[in-house]
């Protein structure tokens, strides 16, 4: 399981309509929090092995409906 976050800039107004659709619509979605400063959702999102990260990111997150820019960080290991 890979576990990557979104940071997603959204249009003006969009990002509470991003955020519903991303976790209703994409399964790999846990979790979206709304943030401060330059990008305005942080989507935490479970990936198996075998997926492509880039392609994921393009073609369910990017293509989602209010979305304007995004900025995938790709972790390595979790600390508990």
């Amino acid at each position: 399981m890979q576990t990557i976050f979104i940071m997603v800039k959204c249009d003006l107004g969009q990002a509470y309509e991003v955020a519903d659709r991303a976790v209703q619509d994409v399964e790999q979605v846990s979790e979206v929090h709304s943030t401060s400063g330059q990008y305005d959702l942080l989507m935490k999102c479970y990936l198996d092995d075998e997926m492509d990260i880039g392609r994921f990111v393009t073609e369910q997150v990017q293509t989602l409906p209010g979305v304007k820019d995004t900025f995938t960080l790709i972790t390595f290991k979790a600390f508990t």
